[in-house]
């Protein structure tokens, strides 16, 4: 069976945000370059794909130039770049025509946000009947405000607040509501040999 490594969302549009400074893994570039690099080796695809929000005028509109990789990621020639408007990473795109171009029948999910577009990127995968891979330590998410938290909060507020989820917290979650349903939860070492 063919695999594919989507690297969802590892992009400079997060780093610009206030949030990052609570983000569960700020070093999650070097995590997914381990993926990367090992997906290369087997002759894996390697799929990239990024978040943009045009006309917004915030962190996710290409025309402020950090729809981007995160600095030290480089898709090599040939790779595919895709562009999302969506959480998931098919709707938006021609991820699911590309995967079955190349005959890709596991398709192997990491990136930010781990809850949002990642777990949603590999519920929609399951659902289209690839065999999903979660490396759940090559995604990254930040901490979750409660849904009656007031508006406009600063991160400090946020955090204080005994409601707000952690990320530990939150990652937990997406592990028990993937696992065995939509997922095989993976790790980087498991999967490079490292």
């Amino acid at each position: 069976m063919k695999t594919a490594l989507v690297v969802i969302d590892v992009q400079e549009s997060f780093r610009r945000r206030p949030n990052w400074a609570a983000v569960s893994d700020p070093g999650i570039a070097d995590k997914v370059d381990r993926l990367v690099a090992a997906a290369r080796e087997k002759g894996d695809l390697v799929v990239w794909v990024l978040h943009a929000e045009p006309g917004s005028g915030g962190d996710f509109d290409p025309a402020l130039g950090f729809v981007r990789p995160i600095e030290g990621l480089e898709p090599a020639e040939g790779e595919p770049v895709l562009t999302k408007t969506s959480h998931n990473a098919f709707t938006t795109t021609n991820l699911q025509q590309l995967l079955t171009q190349q005959g890709v029948g596991e398709v192997v999910i990491s990136g930010i946000r781990t809850e949002q577009c990642c777990e949603t990127t590999a519920r929609v995968a399951s659902d289209l009947g690839y065999q999903v891979v979660f490396v759940t330590d090559a995604t990254a998410t930040h901490p979750i405000e409660h849904r009656d938290a007031p508006a406009g909060r600063d991160l400090a507020e946020i955090l204080a607040d005994p409601r707000t989820l952690s990320t530990d917290e939150v990652i937990a979650r997406t592990e028990y509501a993937l696992a065995g349903r939509f997922a095989r939860i993976a790790t980087v070492a498991e999967l490079t040999g490292s």
